[in-house]
């Protein structure tokens, strides 16, 4: 989960951009996690509390507004 969360990461100003080269910043003042960061931490929390997916979902969606979730998480 760590070295998925860390790609999330580096990866979030790229999203978009096309980028074909290997050598690229890994972190940058811009990069932030995303969507891809917050539902598999709500995944992780709902098989260590047993806490329902929608409740938890909708908990850390709440919690992270504005992370590039696409419109059907949304309804």
């Amino acid at each position: 989960m760590i070295g998925a969360i860390a790609g999330d990461i580096i990866g979030s100003v790229y999203e978009r951009h096309g980028i074909t080269t290997k050598k690229f910043l890994l972190f940058r003042k811009s990069s932030h996690f995303t969507d891809d960061t917050v539902l598999p931490v709500a995944t992780a929390h709902c098989l260590l509390t047993r806490t329902g997916y929608v409740e938890a979902y909708r908990s850390f969606g709440r919690t992270h507004p504005d992370r590039g979730y696409g419109g059907s998480f949304r309804k």
